[in-house]
């Protein structure tokens, strides 16, 4: 159990991941407990209007559309450490003024929409610039484990936020949920300000001079393997990644629940994601294409199942894997994008992850506001998960083509469900799971998912022919 421990929570064995961790789930938690106090503020300020939601989380990320690009430029130049510091005391200030006007009670709906777009400024250049900082926290053979853990973090304090936010809801007037969640917020400006700098692992500021955000863009355009997952995530957070405007929406008007029940929702898709999120912790070498679209595949079936939940119970507990799937494959698309990229392109490359996969959220927003409002928020829900599905089976058939690999179903003598892989394709060989190949090395292997059913079972299996193929770029940095 301790070596458990040990490989699972690694990364905080290093004194500035850990301050950069704890400033981090300290400031999520007071920001879910505020988003899901102001999600219900909306309802009640639009007589319970979806459409209002959605425009809400539409403000909240047409900043990151529009200037995360330019903000990933910044985060290659400069220093990240400060520009965090900075981001960080504008949201602060922000979430002050916010919880100030809702005190005092003269919030309006137009007051929620501005602080929405306030709110995503800050964030259009905090979240890829923190994104990148964390390859400066940790070595490179640590950042596998040091991404999942900031991934657990998210999504502990999505756990907690909700759930805190439930209960101050019923226990308390809604300013004083909007005050304590203020106060939690500003805890990374303190966090980052105590680090040793002289720790921190970022390229030589002589590199960073030129930075273009065209370059960036050509890099990526170069990369196949980048295309993929970043195309791939485009869809999936524009249309399947919209559970802050349809989980509210289904809570308060198909189910008749309250905020403490809303806060139970967001709760089980949280805690699904954190076990998705530790499911990767223990990954050490780059994700390979398939486990990032059998992850999409998965999350489009239980997304599209929940759409069709008959009541709250069977909502919640489909949430679970939904949860799960959805962490799992926004973790392993930012792991193969990630560690695949040059040190000195990272900023910009990710800021270009953050934009497909946060940046497209006021589109889709939008739509799945109006979709509610028209065909109803279930209908909204299990939408998403078809173009999710879709979507994932699309990518699948574009990578199978342009790598050449062979996608084959056959039986097999008795259920079981692992990865096996074989040194070649002529004479397969089983084997326990193992991680995908490093970077820079192409595999030869053929791999193979065996699914779970009664004797005999299904097994689709991979089968990669070896032809001669230009190996990706080692990492640098």
């Amino acid at each position: 159990m301790r070596a458990v421990l040990d490989t699972t929570f690694r990364s905080l064995r290093v004194r500035n991941y850990r301050l950069f961790s704890l400033g981090q789930l300290i400031k999520l938690v007071g920001v879910w407990t505020m988003f899901t106090a102001q999600d219900w503020l909306v309802l009640d300020l639009s007589h319970n209007s979806p459409g209002a939601l959605g425009v809400v989380t539409a403000l909240q990320f047409v900043p990151v559309m529009l200037l995360t690009l330019y903000s990933g430029r910044l985060a290659d130049r400069y220093d990240k450490r400060k520009l965090l510091i900075i981001a960080n005391s504008v949201f602060a200030a922000t979430a002050i003024a916010f919880a100030i006007i809702v005190a005092s009670g003269i919030v309006q709906l137009w007051h929620v929409f501005m602080f929405a777009l306030l709110f995503g400024i800050a964030n259009s250049v905090e979240t890829p610039v923190r994104q990148a900082f964390v390859s400066e926290l940790v070595e490179l053979p640590l950042l596998p484990n040091a991404l999942a853990l900031s991934a657990a973090t998210f999504n502990s304090a999505r756990i907690g936020g909700p759930a805190l936010a439930g209960v101050l809801l019923a226990a308390f007037p809604m300013r004083v949920v909007f005050l304590l969640a203020t106060v939690l917020a500003i805890a990374p400006i303190f966090t980052y300000t105590r680090m040793n700098t002289s720790e921190l692992l970022g390229i030589e500021r002589k590199h960073r001079g030129n930075a273009k955000v065209l370059d960036g863009l050509k890099y990526v355009g170069k990369r196949a393997d980048l295309v993929l997952p970043i195309t791939l995530m485009a869809v999936v957070g524009m249309i399947g990644f919209n559970f802050p405007v349809t989980l509210a929406a289904l809570a308060k008007i198909n189910f008749h629940a309250g905020a403490s029940s809303f806060g139970l929702l967001t709760t089980a898709l949280a805690v699904g994601a954190l076990g998705g999120a530790l499911a990767g912790s223990a990954r050490r070498a780059r994700p390979g294409a398939y486990r990032v679209i059998g992850a999409a595949i998965a999350f489009g079936v239980f997304e599209f199942a929940v759409g069709f939940a008959p009541n709250f119970v069977v909502a919640m507990l489909l949430l679970v894997p939904t949860g799960f799937f959805s962490i799992y494959l926004a973790q392993a698309a930012n792991h193969r994008v990630q560690m695949g990229v040059d040190a000195e392109y990272r900023g910009r490359v990710m800021a270009l992850y953050v934009l497909v996969f946060l940046g497209t959220t006021p589109i889709g927003a939008s739509l799945a506001g109006w979709w509610g409002e028209q065909f109803g928020v279930p209908s909204s829900i299990w939408v998403g998960g078809l173009v999710s599905f879709v979507a994932a089976v699309a990518t699948l058939v574009w990578q199978l083509r342009a790598s050449g690999d062979r996608l084959r179903f056959r039986l097999r003598p008795r259920p079981s469900l692992r990865l096996i892989e074989s040194p070649s394709v002529a004479s397969p060989v089983v084997s326990p799971p193992v991680a995908s190949s490093p970077v820079g090395s192409p595999s030869v292997h053929s791999e193979a998912a065996v699914l779970v059913g009664p004797a005999p079972a299904l097994a689709v299996q991979v089968r990669r022919e070896p032809p001669a193929r230009t190996p990706e770029p080692v990492v640098k940095g």
